[in-house]
């Protein structure tokens, strides 16, 4: 499978290995990463807040669960598409777009969408145009980055989904200071700056293929590439369980320890922020030992670390330990997934690949929230739930441990292509 390296692909050839990277290439890692970060501030609003709509609205376990999956489902979905419209027409016109286009949900949410569930849920499913920013920015970096580089760059722009940190630290600080309103309507402002800064300065990588085919064809094809399908299911694992902590762990907190709104909303800001910061490790690492390796060994770690927690130990230390450790693990793997996908994927089809496999990852982070609700609200206990969680991650070492490791190369990205 890594003879498809030898399909890339209609773009210049790549900078021989150790050269310099321009300026002009970070900024346009610098700004896709900006308009990361802003897009999933927006699409996590809803998330610190599921506590205070559950008593305010009077929502069950499930409605709240709900509540904040269906963001995520519908920004997930909506990467396959976006992520080829961003192959046909390019991140220097769809990241502009995406971001004016989630500023119409946010407004709406922040001054009429918030007095009842059915008026949330629909400002929730216009709100997961944000999340589709993923799949805009991925193959947009990746064209301006060496091979040698990509796993590092991929994973630099991979910290962008520290956004949801920032809706975490902010908005139910905001709420409580100026009103509900606030922190929709900063976060829009800062959307609209965002999207009018990337129509001026954002550019695509020189050599930018523009695909012939018609969008249905290149999605049929690229369904039937295996990286496809094998990136999926360990995305699904990584950035899912990702996402699945950022949006439920202060509902955990709170109904399983007992902690208050903040003080779960600083704590999940806290594993948001150290997935942040090992995404791109795990990007570098895969660049000089290989994806494969580093998958293996950040899937070890969410085996462990769910088993632990599945206890409900003390939340110091144990508690915190497993968490951290969960959020260091699932955002280093979440890096060598993608340096797996820019290694493998052929370059006119990136955006849709990442489309599909971001998809992936997304709706692995839907399903958690509304099975560990439904847990809760028949045992009274989120164990099961846990236990599930290190069953897939097992499920997903074995196989990256034998079929994957067999099927890929799995030599640094910096080595030359075949």
């Amino acid at each position: 499978m890594v003879h498809q390296l030898s399909e890339q692909r209609d773009t210049p050839p790549p900078a021989p290995a150790g050269a310099s990277v321009p300026g002009r290439t970070w900024l346009m890692l610098a700004l896709a990463t900006a308009g990361f970060a802003v897009n999933f501030w927006a699409w996590a609003l809803l998330s610190p807040l599921g506590p205070r709509f559950k008593d305010s609205l009077g929502l069950t376990s499930f409605e709240q669960s709900l509540l904040v999956a269906v963001p995520v489902v519908v920004g997930s979905l909506g990467r396959i598409p976006v992520g080829a419209l961003t192959d046909r027409f390019g991140g220097r016109v769809m990241f502009p777009l995406v971001s004016a286009a989630t500023v119409v949900p946010v407004l709406y949410l922040g001054l009429a969408g918030h007095s009842s569930l059915t008026a949330l849920l629909a400002g929730g499913f216009l709100l997961g145009v944000g999340g589709t920013s993923f799949a805009v920015g991925v193959p947009l970096v990746n064209a301006w980055f060496p091979p040698e580089r990509r796993g590092l760059a991929i994973g630099v722009f991979g910290m962008g989904m520290g956004g949801t940190a920032i809706s975490a630290l902010t908005t139910v600080r905001l709420v409580d200071a100026h009103g509900m309103a606030t922190p929709f309507l900063i976060t829009a402002a800062v959307l609209a700056a965002y999207a009018v800064l990337a129509a001026l300065l954002l550019r695509d990588a020189p050599g930018h293929a523009v695909p012939t085919e018609p969008l249905a064809r290149r999605l049929g094809a690229t369904l039937r590439l295996g990286t496809t399908w094998q990136a999926s299911a360990l995305y699904a694992v990584a950035f899912g369980g990702y996402v699945a902590f950022s949006v439920y762990l202060p509902t955990y907190l709170k109904t399983g320890y007992g902690l208050t709104q903040a003080d779960a909303a600083n704590r999940m800001a806290g594993f948001v922020l150290l997935a942040v910061a090992m995404r791109p490790v795990g990007g570098w690492l895969s660049d000089r030992v290989g994806p494969v390796r580093v998958v293996t060994g950040t899937l070890v770690v969410v085996l462990a670390a769910a088993l632990v927690q599945s206890s409900a130990p003390a939340l110091t230390p144990v508690g915190t330990a497993a968490f951290l450790s969960l959020a260091g693990a699932l955002g280093a793997g979440s890096g060598a997934v993608f340096a797996l996908v820019a290694l493998l994927a052929p370059a006119n089809r990136l955006g849709s690949v990442t489309g599909v496999v971001g998809a992936a990852g997304g709706l692995g982070g839907f399903v958690p929230p509304l099975v560990m609700g439904s847990l809760y609200g028949t045992y009274g206990s989120y164990a099961l739930g846990l236990v599930l969680l290190g069953a897939v991650a097992a499920a997903a070492l074995a196989y990256t441990a034998t079929s994957l490791r067999r099927t890929v190369t799995d030599e640094p990205t910096a080595a030359p292509a075949d």
